[in-house]
């Protein structure tokens, strides 16, 4: 089965949450998760978008999703693919690269 290219959306700000004191930053999280989803799935395709909740977005679904983000208080950064929440304050690598192979991703050896 071959992957189908996946965009892993995180959602954050730059002002560090205040539950997640202590954490690495949205945009430090973003660039650490792009390099360590790269050298997990070498070669194969998916993007890693960095959306700022409090920034206008030009579409809607990034749009509606930030404003529940600050609705519902959630931890950012949130980690979403395919429209489902993989990881929110501190999104844990494993839980990302097995939602990853559910959509036909390989682990490089």
């Amino acid at each position: 089965m071959t992957a189908s290219p996946v965009e892993i959306i995180v959602y954050g700000a730059e002002q560090i949450c205040a539950s997640c004191v202590n954490l690495p930053s949205s945009k430090d999280t973003y660039e650490w998760l792009e390099a360590a989803l790269e050298r997990k799935f070498t070669g194969q395709p998916f993007s890693v978008t960095y959306v700022d909740i409090y920034s206008e977005q030009d579409e809607k679904e990034k749009a509606d999703f930030s404003a529940k983000i600050i609705e519902e208080d959630l931890f950012y950064p949130v980690v979403v693919i395919k429209g489902e929440i993989v990881g929110e304050g501190n999104p844990k690598l494993k839980d990302i690269v097995r939602e990853m192979e559910q959509y036909g991703y390989r682990v490089s050896q």
